[in-house]
């Protein structure tokens, strides 16, 4: 497995954990009104993420545009979050290593 995609499966995972450690303010909202624009936007990027491990994981030709763009999602917490110059950095790195020829070649399968 190429380096870059092991980036990108970090990425993710790390993703998903941040996804699950604030969830209970999802939670929270829900009580007030069931549907609410942050449960609607932590439902997607959940799906989104979910969907596009699994494609890498199988080593589908649709996952890499689908990580690059999961992977693109983190240079715009520079502008929301205080640690968003961490987030642009780690974005950046996993970009550059899902864009060299080696993490390109592991998305073989149609």
């Amino acid at each position: 497995m190429p380096v870059g995609v092991i980036l990108f499966l970090v990425y993710g995972l790390i993703m998903l954990g941040f996804i699950g450690l604030t969830m209970p303010k999802v939670i929270e909202l829900a009580i007030e009104a069931p549907v609410s624009p942050l449960g609607l936007l932590y439902m997607l990027l959940l799906a989104y993420l979910i969907f596009t491990i699994t494609l890498v994981l199988q080593r589908k030709q649709a996952a890499y545009p689908l990580a690059l763009g999961l992977a693109s999602l983190g240079l715009t917490l520079v502008f929301v979050d205080p640690l968003g110059w961490f987030a642009l950095v780690v974005a950046v790195v996993v970009l550059i290593g899902l864009r060299r020829q080696a993490s390109r070649a592991w998305f073989t399968e149609p």
